[in-house]
């Protein structure tokens, strides 16, 4: 029977600081300038969809923990009204609705918690954790322990105070994880709140995930450390001035086996799962809809009025300039990827001569080609199923490889595109195909056609990303998205 052993926690290493997240930087960047811009142009839609993004975490890290079960439709009813009793059916949960919008309040309470401290600039410490441990077990007042002999049961839940006993829990196949013994959790917890406090200027999304894991290594209190452990991550991104992470229910499997890796003293996979969700965050808060009226002052002259106009106008212009230098890098990329593609269809060519001559095509496409406008339909409808907002005012780019074998063929696109409804500075590149099948070989209409998107997430870029820091991560990418379009092309021929 395997054990996980306890050992104290450790610093963070220059290792986890080398982790490679795709060139975050740049995209804290230039969500920095934006939010600044929605908080000037749209408060009162950025502060509807930070409410919603905090009402979904807090629903969330309830299902990851067991506590409830609910089904997809009642959540986005609460997402979208809050947490209020008369949107939950019985049928809907697996508790009595009167309980869960208890619980789902206490955790949405904990969240509030995070940001006045945020707001407030209150240092992390010990008696903050013991508050939002208290706020989240709120209604919660009995636990599993385990007593010297590995006998299991119920105590009292201490609320907001280190616990007593060891919690070590068994897992599927018998093996067991050691935590930290109760006697020195205040140590655990005091060199954790030192280390914290000397990173400031590292990437925030590895700090985020750095204390996450420690905190849960540590395992501080009787229950109730997993919600504990994600709203401290928030409050580091808060801190950052980036956005809450919601840990769908969907990435539980993910999310625990990335917390088994980073016990074995591997971080990455939870901090790139942390920076992907933060990616996607960011893409759809810039896609939240702009306020419909902008107030003027009326008491200035027409003349004054023209002037500023015009004055704000060349700096805005200038800005947009700014911005749109983003599409040079689109450009490269576009290049970079026809390369990749021509090169990537020609070694599929040789396995497939076998049943008959490939014809294979690539094509470059933009507002430099004259055929921006092809598969907008496609990558906007994939926007909007991830909540997302492409914006086809600005350039758009893509790259589209075919390749066709007697009755079959498949077309391959990466396009490159900004997001959000205003201009942003940010840009992502998705990738999806089709399998088109046709009746007669010489027939230029298919009979039938099946779309699926090839990339998992998009790669995002900004106007701040310098090229040669996102190629190799961008080759990966691209190669995993052309991985998926072969595969499910060789399973139809």
């Amino acid at each position: 029977m395997q054990k996980y052993e306890w050992k104290p926690i450790e610093p963070l290493s220059e290792a986890e600081r080398s982790i490679d997240l795709g060139a975050m930087r740049p995209i804290y960047e230039t969500w920095h300038t934006s939010r600044e811009n929605l908080k000037s142009s749209s408060p009162a839609s950025l502060k509807e969809f930070t409410q919603r993004l905090v009402r979904r975490m807090s629903i969330e890290t309830g299902i990851l923990e067991r506590l409830y079960d609910l089904d997809r439709g009642t959540t986005e009813a609460l997402v979208a009204h809050g947490f209020v009793e008369e949107l939950v059916s019985r049928s809907s949960t697996d508790i009595e609705p009167s309980r869960l919008i208890d619980i789902l309040q206490d955790q949405e309470a904990a969240i509030q918690l995070v940001m006045d401290c945020v707001s407030g600039n209150r240092p992390l410490s010990k008696s903050v954790i013991h508050d939002l441990h208290a706020i989240l077990t709120r209604h919660q007042d009995t636990t599993i322990a385990s007593d010297q002999f590995g006998n299991r049961r119920e105590i009292p839940l201490l609320k907001g105070k280190f616990k007593e006993h060891p919690n070590n829990p068994k897992r599927m196949d018998g093996s067991s994880h050691e935590y930290c013994p109760p006697i020195h959790v205040e140590s655990e917890i005091e060199n954790l709140l030192a280390w914290l406090a000397d990173y400031t200027a590292d990437d925030p999304v590895i700090v985020a995930t750095w204390l996450h894991h420690r905190f849960t290594q540590i395992h501080p209190y009787q229950d109730g450390n997993g919600r504990v452990a994600r709203a401290l991550t928030t409050l580091v991104l808060l801190k950052a001035e980036l956005l809450p992470l919601v840990i769908d229910r969907d990435l539980r499997t993910d999310y625990i086996k990335a917390l088994e890796t980073s016990d074995a003293g591997d971080l990455s996979a939870l901090a790139s799962i942390f920076a992907r969700l933060e990616r996607t965050a960011i893409m759809q808060a810039l896609s939240v809809d702009v306020d419909a009226e902008i107030s003027h002052q009326r008491t200035l002259t027409s003349a004054v009025i023209e002037s500023l106009a015009q004055k704000f106008g060349r700096r805005r212009e200038a800005k947009h300039a700014e911005l749109r230098s983003v599409n040079s890098l689109a450009v490269a990329l576009r290049i970079r990827a026809r390369r990749q593609l021509e090169q990537a269809f020609t070694q599929l060519k040789d396995p497939l001569s076998e049943m008959a001559e490939p014809q294979i095509n690539i094509a470059d496409g933009g507002p430099d080609r004259g055929n921006a406008h092809w598969y907008r339909f496609e990558v906007g409808q994939s926007a909007v199923k991830a909540g997302k907002f492409a914006n086809f005012s600005e350039a758009h780019y893509f790259v589209k490889a075919s390749i066709r074998v007697e009755l079959e063929r498949l077309v391959f696109v990466s396009s490159f595109h900004h997001v959000g409804r205003e201009l942003s500075g940010i840009m992502e590149a998705t990738a999806f195909s089709r399998l088109e099948s046709y009746e007669e070989s010489d027939d230029r209409d298919f009979a039938s056609q099946d779309f699926f998107v090839c990339s998992l997430e998009p790669f995002v870029f900004t106007y701040k990303t310098a090229e040669n820091d996102i190629i190799d991560s961008f080759s990966r990418w691209l190669d995993a998205a052309v991985a998926v379009a072969f595969k499910e092309y060789g399973d139809r021929l």
